[in-house]
């Protein structure tokens, strides 16, 4: 999709790239003590459930149950005020 003015208000679709194909999805981070770790798992796999019952793909939530599960414990320092 090209742009050829900026007067066009046209929005671009999900996905769809505004200037060329290297354009990169951002990275986003997200840091969880142990409890919201195990909490999140078990929201992701009552999520599969849901989407099994209704004969729906459940393959984005595999992805992000295998991402959480496997993700590296970082420690971090937190100083309170």
């Amino acid at each position: 999709m090209q742009i050829s003015h900026l007067s066009d208000h046209t929005t671009p679709m999900y996905n769809e790239a505004i200037g060329g194909a290297d354009m990169k999805e951002p990275i986003y981070h997200i840091y969880l003590d142990s409890h919201e770790r195990t909490l999140l798992l078990h929201i992701l796999v009552e999520l599969k459930n849901v989407l099994l019952r209704q004969g729906r793909y459940t393959d984005c939530v595999d992805e992000l149950i295998c991402k959480a599960a496997g993700a590296p414990a970082k420690r971090m320092k937190i100083e309170y005020v």
